[in-house]
Order: C-alpha cells, then sequence, then structure tokens
C-alpha cells in the first residue's frame, strides 16, 4: 500500500477532532459574551493559521524524531532545553488533572438528576473531598492499565464532537422552525453587537481563546504522510481553520440565543453546555434526551480523558530520559513496567491543586471558573516551545530540508516564529489576572491572582529540580 495516501481534507478532519469541542464555544462566550465572534475571527487568522502551519514545517523537518516538541528543541537547540520541554509538556498538565473530577461530576450530576444542583448543593470542601477521592481512584487504575478506558475515550470523543455539531445545527434552525423563539441576546441583528470593548479587561480574556485552538502540534505526525506536503498540507490547514471559524462563528451565535450576552449566568462554564441541551430539548418536544446524551458521552469522556492523561503525559517525560536530567529515583519502574514514583510525583502535585481552593474560594461556580482561568494560563506554556523550535530552525535552516516550508524566506518565517510566541505569552502573562470583581470579594481577588501566578512559576521550577538531583546520582554511582 502507497505510504503516502492522506489527503488535506483527510488531515484537516483528523486536526479538527483533536483541537476542537463544545467547551470552547461556552467557556469564552462565558467571558466575552457574543463579542466573542470578533474574536474567533481574529485569533484563527492572527494566530492559530500560523500556528498550524508552523506546526507543518516542524513536522515536515523532523520526520524521523519520536519525542515531538521535545525532539525538535533538541534538534534545533540543546539537550537540557529539550528536557524542559518534556518537562512543561508534562507539567501543564497538573491544573488540568485537578479539574477532570469535578467535570466528572457534573457531568453525571446532570444525566442522573436533570440539573446541576448534585455539584450545588455541596459545599466547596465536599466537593474538594470527592474530587480528591474520584482522582486517587483513577491514579490508582491507571498503574493496572486502562486499554478499555481509552477504547471507551476513543467512542465518547467522537460522540461528543457529533453533540457538537449538532448543538450547532439545532439551535441556528431553532427561529427558523418556530418563530415564536426570541433571542435571548438583544440586537443580534446588529454589526455593533459583535465588537468587542478592547480594554484592559477584554485583554485578560486572550488566554481562553489561545487555550481553545492550541495544540495544533498533535498533527505534526500526519504532514509526511501526504501525497504531497508542500502544496496540501497548507490546504488541510486553510480547511482546518475555516471548520474552527464556522463552528465558533455559529457556536457563538446559537449561546447567544440562548444565553442573554449582557447578562450571562454565573455557573455558565460548569452548566452551561447542559442548560443549553435542555433548552434545546424542550424546543423540539424531546425533554431531556439530548441533555442526557450529551451528559452521558460527555462524562465518558471526561473520565477517559482523566486516565489517559495520567499516563501518557508522563510517559512522554519520563519514557526515555535523558540521565543527565532526570534521578533514577523517578525512572524506576515496577515489574509491570510502571513508573512508581512517577505516578506519585503526579499524584502529589494534582493533590495540592485540588484541595488549594478550600483556602480561598466559597463556592462551585468560582471553583470551576478558576481552575478553568489557570488552564487557560498554564497550558499554552507548553506552545512557547513550539514557536521557540520553529526560530531556532530558521537561524539554521541551512543545516534543514523540509517538503513542506510555511514560508520559504528564513528572516520573514522566523518574525511569525516570535509573533506566535510573544502573543502566546503575553495571553498567558494577562490570563492571570482574576475575572471577578475585586470590590465584590477581594479576598477571592487575591487568592486567585496568587494561585495564577504562583501556580506556573512553581511547576515550572520544580523542573529545574531534578537535574541537581540527576547530578547527585551520578557522583554517587563514580563514587562507588
Amino acid at each position: 500500500m502507497e505510504q503516502k495516501q492522506l489527503r488535506w481534507f483527510t488531515v484537516g478532519l483528523i486536526a479538527f477532532n483533536m483541537v476542537w469541542g463544545l467547551g470552547n464555544v461556552v467557556n469564552n462566550y462565558a467571558q466575552q459574551g457574543i463579542s466573542v465572534v470578533t474574536s474567533w475571527v481574529l485569533i484563527l487568522v492572527l494566530y492559530f493559521i500560523p500556528y498550524a502551519l508552523i506546526v507543518g514545517q516542524l513536522g515536515s523537518t523532523f520526520k524521523d524524531s519520536s519525542g515531538g516538541v521535545s525532539s525538535w528543541v533538541q534538534n534545533t537547540s540543546t539537550k537540557r532545553l529539550a528536557y524542559y520541554t518534556a518537562w512543561t509538556y508534562w507539567v501543564v498538565h497538573i491544573p488540568y488533572l485537578a479539574q477532570k473530577p469535578q467535570l466528572v461530576l457534573i457531568a453525571f450530576g446532570w444525566a442522573i438528576q436533570g440539573n446541576g444542583n448534585i455539584v450545588n448543593n455541596f459545599s466547596v470542601v465536599g466537593i474538594t473531598l470527592i474530587s480528591l477521592a474520584i482522582f486517587l481512584v483513577f491514579l490508582l487504575l491507571s498503574t493496572k492499565g486502562l486499554m478499555t478506558l481509552k477504547v471507551i475515550g476513543g467512542m465518547a470523543g467522537t460522540a461528543i464532537f457529533v453533540m457538537s455539531m449538532l448543538f450547532i445545527l439545532l439551535a441556528v434552525g431553532v427561529p427558523m422552525m418556530n418563530s415564536t423563539v426570541e433571542f435571548a441576546t438583544p440586537h443580534m441583528n446588529k454589526i455593533s453587537t459583535y465588537i468587542p470593548k478592547f480594554d484592559f479587561s477584554y485583554f485578560t480574556t486572550v488566554s481562553m481563546l489561545v487555550f481553545a485552538v492550541g495544540g495544533a502540534e498533535k498533527i505534526s505526525p500526519y504532514v509526511n504522510s501526504m501525497r504531497n506536503p508542500a502544496k496540501e498540507f497548507p490546504k488541510g490547514m486553510i480547511f482546518l481553520a475555516a471548520m474552527v471559524g464556522v463552528s465558533a462563528v455559529l457556536g457563538s451565535f446559537a449561546m447567544g440565543m440562548l444565553f442573554a450576552s449582557n447578562n450571562i449566568p454565573e455557573d455558565l462554564m460548569a452548566n452551561g453546555a447542559y442548560t443549553a441541551f435542555q433548552l434545546l430539548g424542550e424546543y423540539y418536544g424531546v425533554g431531556n434526551l439530548l441533555m442526557i446524551i450529551y451528559a452521558i458521552t460527555n462524562g465518558i469522556g471526561q473520565i477517559s480523558a482523566l486516565a489517559f492523561s495520567i499516563d501518557a503525559p508522563l510517559q512522554i517525560l519520563l519514557a526515555d530520559a535523558d540521565p543527565d536530567f532526570v534521578p533514577a529515583s523517578l525512572r524506576k519502574r515496577s515489574k509491570k513496567g510502571t513508573l512508581v514514583n512517577g505516578y506519585l510525583l503526579t499524584g502529589i502535585l494534582v493533590s495540592i491543586i485540588i484541595v488549594l481552593p478550600m483556602f480561598g474560594i466559597d463556592n462551585i461556580k468560582e471553583l470551576v471558573k478558576w481552575l478553568t482561568n489557570l488552564n487557560s494560563v498554564v497550558m499554552p506554556m507548553r506552545y512557547l516551545w513550539v514557536f521557540f523550535a520553529y526560530m531556532m530552525l530558521n537561524k539554521a535552516y541551512k543545516n534543514y530540508t523540509s517538503e513542506y516550508k510555511f514560508i520559504k524566506n528564513p528572516k520573514i518565517a522566523f518574525g511569525f516564529g516570535l509573533w506566535c510566541f510573544l502573543f502566546t505569552a503575553f495571553a498567558c502573562i494577562l490570563g492571570m489576572v482574576p475575572k471577578i470583581d475585586f470590590a465584590a470579594d477581594p479576598k477571592a481577588w487575591f487568592f486567585q491572582l496568587a494561585s495564577n501566578v504562583i501556580t506556573p512559576v512553581v511547576l515550572i521550577l520544580l523542573g529545574m529540580i531534578l537535574p541537581a538531583l540527576a547530578r547527585r546520582d551520578k557522583k554517587k554511582a563514580q563514587i562507588n
């Protein structure tokens, strides 16, 4: 069979399934309202398309590298920076893992009770303890092998993709099929309604947009499997951007129909998607059916993501870890091949993040919003290494060959890499500013600011400790 057989539309669809989800629409609408429509267009043109095309060139240039972004960094710079890349890719999953148990609770609460009360009726302490128990159970299970859950996760991912598309089609179709349905957001027929107010508050929400469109580096292995990468990969990425754009714009438009942009519910991030499906079910006379289907598939997807995200990033960090930077104790495996101390470190760090809100957050709505925003600050930090590798690639462009090039002029290409790097850093830094009213709750505001700043700094600094421990191991080995 011919190896190079993927077409541009196939790669575009694969990438779309990797980077997109309904939560991206709900979370960004919750922060910007209907004006997010304009933000989606801007982020796609100014950031996402260059990002995806940059990934294409890196994937094509280092087609034989198995380590992903850390391999790109090692090939273009040093082994030390490659280690920090691998560490960043692992450690940014800590807040991500800390949020998953809450999302599992919310999903199955809606599926069982038909509302969000199962979570709202608990105190933050109660939710914290239940979330911690759920996480520790799956941490233990992940050491036993979770092939079944991974298969279920793939099925759930496909189901959620279908439900996301169904949501958009149904929501947009509501006013066409029933003229009595009124838009929740006023003046949706006026262009001025969709223009954001570009003030400081607006720029603190950009990290959520960056978080939403990130992850394009996952498509890099497919570049050299295409029939004609130089011509077809850009087509695939434009196709991807178009699908993301249509989904984001129509999805945001649908949210505007269902939830007033000038009076966004406080629990929209936690319960918005479920409420939306519930409303749509009522419109079409099927009751809670759509909501229950979405809740079950989303719950299964969150469980699978929790299990898979405990193991996969850890394997990337430690599977072929360099003894110069990672101590032997962390690379230790059990007889079954389990990275014992790696799981222990994961358990400690995630447990700290899960427990942290008990000291500064009073309700589940703010807890969900805080963790979602914390992820939008921390997760994009890994994208910085993609753009760093691209800049280094263009500094030494004579040493590399590629079937596909985003931009042939290395200086202009370097400029695009620098732009994406600085924009990502800008979004992460401003994203640290809390999204709550300071006057309403100064204590919570300062807690969220401190945790948003300290968490990424501490997580990165922890990575600097391991090389020191590795050097100590080497000295001990030499003495013995």
